[in-house]
């Protein structure tokens, strides 16, 4: 078994090295500890720096934001950073890339590191140059008096050496009014590729004797496998064998498009369950199941007494509907399984998360299985990605050898973890003043499994080797609380047992549909109250940062206070304007959002013609890298909030391709007015979720201004608009 030293990564290149081997089950790094500086940083004889994360860039700018942190941190040259991730052999486990935790936790775990690192390597310095450690700076890659003379280059003083060093939590960070390098705009290291064709993802990765791989679903899900004509594909040349084991079925040859054909003409006889209860059903069957528990997120005052002594009390269900994450690229996965050891090349958000569970079903020590992970075609939140590498993996134990598999459309569109459907019941009361005076917000969400692992995988499980009970789909609850100033409400969440399709953490989990009828019902209030939604906002709201992302959106709308609906609602195209606003998760970023529609009556055609966010994640590392995170958050909500459903019989999901699942294309999309509020003093939070919260209630709340009508339930798709707009005449 060859063993890779993490040092081998450092053999004078400031690039990213990639160095595989596919025999190699673990590596012999210095140390993959959290606790440890040496986990996450490395300085070669060159003094080139090597960061390992265990924290993965999905596309988000990452890359770039990482070296920002450690350049100005450690004081290195940011030009000679290189960056090893996801990589359970070389990384440390820092958790999975979720939960927009990437910057916020595991990027600040490496800040921790870096300034520990810099206080020794000025203590070192000190004893070299003769001078007290407070006269001294480290930058450039050096240690150098603040006030000029001779230098010392940090690899000078390490000569190879690891640092031994555990983190210091108390090791001084530097003030950020010196920053030099955070903050500032710079290249992402892997545009470049990227543009050119060059990048390596996942899908290109190739080892030798690799074979290709295909695995065969079955026509309903929870279809058990009755027999296999194995004959049926002997015609077919390089085909190398046909993989039974229990349910799973999968074919692998020597090249993709013998798979491909395999995979078609494998004859085999399944049962044909009917246990979902249709799409069309969805929200009644959930109002029907079984409630496993029942949790009050979040209470004060009497919100039972005081509906009850109100002078109008309103009340509305929304319902947010089941969704895929309908990456672009189906779901790829190479792996190599041998007797002792197995390493898998994945796209993959949790390598870490994943090892153990891939060690258990095949039977491996999790210390002999190693997971890489390599760019896909973007998910956040668990899609197919891990399901790929489960087929890939009993794939090539099978035969002994390196498999590839590739999803075809239909496979990452049928059988890829959806985000769950939610029912929120919403009550509120006003008094005469047109003040809020109680609320209740009663959400109907499938519950988390409590010790559940990860989302249970479709191979393992199908083999009969993995248990396939249990729902794993994110903090599914926050956010269905108001963040206003109210004297009495209650949040109270009712845990379904189970769900229609195997659910998972898409995008913003839970907080998208949540915060989707918190503010469109708030909005509902605000109408009830003859008020301008935006100064009922602000009266109820306190906080500054709440104030400023709201005053910022309205500014760059020029926004005119007024109530709604608009006043003007005649002609073919009706248009209005909408806004809304989150503190994510009550704890963490403040984003408001300002929506401008148009409604063409004739067909209930929305179109989003312009989409505003003010954005405050506290300190900004990286500009461009937040901007992106918060358009492409904006621009997939829009997809979600417009047209995205997945249907289904009661055996199989029936959306599965682009025709029957549209998203959002080039001409639709919106014109973005992005406003970053950087709070350098502010601990940073992640920008890959909370945009994404207010964007389907702003939009509805513009639709309602430009209609008079109020959408309760996405996709808010033409027909439903349209029967909207005839029930209102």
């Amino acid at each position: 078994m060859t063993h890779i030293s993490r040092r081998f990564f450092l053999a004078g290149t400031a690039g990213l090295v990639v160095a595989f081997s596919t025999r190699a089950a673990h590596a012999s790094p210095v140390t993959v500890a959290k606790d440890q500086v040496d986990g996450f940083l490395a300085i070669g004889p060159d003094g080139a720096v090597t960061i390992y994360s265990g924290k993965v860039d999905l596309g988000t700018g990452a890359r770039a934001a990482l070296r920002q942190i450690v350049a100005e941190e450690l004081g290195a040259q940011i030009h000679r950073i290189a960056l090893v991730e996801g990589d359970t052999a070389l990384t440390p486990d820092q958790g999975p890339t979720s939960g927009s935790t990437g910057i916020a936790v595991g990027g600040m775990q490496i800040r921790q590191a870096a300034a520990t690192a810099r206080q020794a390597l000025i203590a070192m310095g000190a004893e070299r140059l003769g001078k007290r450690p407070a006269d001294l700076e480290a930058w450039d890659g050096e240690i150098r008096p603040i006030a000029g003379g001779d230098s010392v280059a940090f690899a000078d003083l390490l000569q190879g050496r690891a640092f031994d060093l555990g983190i210091d939590p108390k090791a001084p960070l530097k003030n950020p009014d010196s920053y030099r390098i955070v903050g500032k705009e710079i290249r992402r290291p892997d545009i470049p590729a990227k543009m050119t064709g060059k990048h390596l993802y996942v899908h290109e990765f190739t080892v030798a004797e690799m074979l290709h791989g295909r695995t065969i679903r079955p026509p309903a899900i929870g279809a058990k496998l009755i027999e296999v004509d194995e004959k049926s594909v002997a015609a077919i040349p390089g085909v190398v064998k046909v993989v039974r084991i229990g349910n799973f079925l999968g074919v692998v040859a020597e090249s993709e498009w013998s798979a491909i054909r395999a995979a078609r003409a494998l004859k085999a006889k399944w049962s044909t369950p009917a246990t979902l209860p249709g799409s069309d059903r969805v929200y009644d069957a959930m109002r029907a199941a079984r409630v496993d528990r029942e949790d009050v997120l979040n209470s004060r005052g009497d919100p039972t007494a005081a509906m009850s002594a109100a002078a109008r009390t309103l009340q509305a269900s929304y319902l947010w509907p089941t969704q895929s994450h309908a990456s672009l690229g189906p779901s790829c996965a190479v792996a190599d399984v041998r007797a002792d050891a197995a390493t898998i090349w994945t796209a993959s958000q949790g390598t870490h998360k994943y090892r153990p569970i891939f060690a258990r079903f095949l039977k491996l020590p999790p210390e002999n299985v190693r997971l890489i992970y390599l760019d896909g075609s973007g998910c956040y939140g668990m899609n197919g990605h891990d399901d790929a590498a489960a087929d890939a993996a009993l794939l090539s134990q099978a035969v002994g050898k390196p498999v590839r598999v590739q999803w075809m459309r239909e496979d990452e569109h049928g059988w890829d973890p959806k985000g769950p459907a939610q029912i929120l019941d919403m009550k509120g009361a006003l008094d005469t003043a047109g003040t809020i005076t109680a609320w209740e917000t009663l959400a109907w969400l499938p519950r988390n499994t409590p010790g559940l692992p990860a989302v249970p995988l479709l191979a393992p499980v199908d083999a009969g080797i993995e248990p396939s009970g249990g729902d794993s789909a994110g903090l599914l609850s926050l956010n269905a609380d108001p963040p206003y100033a109210m004297p009495n409400m209650r949040a109270t969440i009712r845990w379904l047992d189970g769900t229609a399709l195997r659910p998972s953490n898409l995008r913003a989990p839970g907080k998208i549909g949540n915060v989707f009828a918190v503010e469109s019902f708030y909005d509902e209030l605000a109408a009830a109250a003859a008020a301008d939604p935006l100064a009922f906002r602000k009266r109820a709201l306190t906080e500054p940062r709440a104030h400023a992302v709201l005053d910022s959106v309205a500014a760059r709308m020029n926004w005119t206070a007024r109530p709604s609906p608009a006043a003007d609602r005649s002609g073919a195209i009706l248009r209005g304007r909408g806004i809304a606003y989150v503190h994510y998760k009550q704890t963490e970023n403040y984003a408001a959002i300002g929506a401008e529609v148009e409604v063409e009556r004739a067909t209930g055609r929305i179109r989003v013609t312009r989409m505003y966010c003010a954005h405050d994640c506290g300190l900004i590392i990286s500009p461009d890298g937040v901007r992106s995170q918060v358009e492409g958050n904006i621009l997939q909500t829009v997809s979600r909030t417009l047209y995205e459903e997945v249907t289904f019989d009661k055996s199989r999901v029936t959306s599965t391709d682009w025709s029957s699942y549209p998203i959002l294309t080039f001409p639709d999309a919106p014109t973005l007015d992005i406003v970053l509020i950087d709070r350098p003093h502010e601990k940073p939070l992640g920008a890959g979720e909370a945009a994404a919260a207010p964007v389907a209630a702003a939009i509805g709340n513009a639709v309602f201004d430009a209609t008079g009508i109020r959408l309760r339930q996405a996709p808010f798709t033409p027909a439903r608009v349209k029967a909207a707009l005839t029930d209102q005449t």
